[in-house]
């Protein structure tokens, strides 16, 4: 049984962990070549969709690049297309989403489908893998996103700061 891997493209490109393509300009293709290069998706029958934000730029006709499927949310964003998109999923236990949103977490847990940060997705180009938190010393290591840090950051002003 093969995954699906749905990537909110923006999320990514965005992320101070990734580092995109030199010789390719549109961080929207060099998005996927980063993932193929470093099979971030695991094996080629999984199926990898990534949402952008907007409307495609002018010219773009693809809505497949090197087997990976591509979608603008258009009038919307891209957490409403993925939420439709796993609502409409007859099985969304075998759906990934790689998303720092904390909204579409939620959403994405309450059907049954797995949410996976951009940090975690990319640290499987560094060959630490989804779901594996440990150093060579196996100690547990926390790593934290830009986004983590300003939730706590908030959460504890609230608490400190009345």
């Amino acid at each position: 049984m093969s995954l699906q891997y749905v990537v909110d493209g923006y999320n990514v490109i965005r992320h101070a962990s990734f580092y995109p393509s030199k010789k390719i300009r549109d961080p929207k293709y060099s998005l996927v070549e980063y993932i193929k290069n470093n099979r971030l998706c695991g094996s080629l029958k999984n199926k990898v969709i990534i949402v952008f934000d907007g409307f495609p730029d002018a010219g773009y006709s693809r809505e497949h690049i090197c087997g990976f499927e591509i979608r603008f949310s258009r009038e919307t964003n891209a957490d409403d297309v993925i939420k439709k998109m796993l609502e409409k999923e007859l099985n969304p236990r075998n759906t990934l989403v790689v998303s720092d949103d904390r909204e579409i977490k939620f959403f994405i847990r309450s059907l049954g489908a797995k949410p996976v940060s951009v940090e975690e997705f990319l640290r499987k180009s560094e060959g630490k893998g989804i779901g594996r938190g440990k150093d060579k010393n196996e100690n547990i290591k926390i790593d934290l996103n830009y986004t983590q840090v300003h939730d706590i950051d908030e959460e504890l002003k609230k608490l400190w700061l009345r």
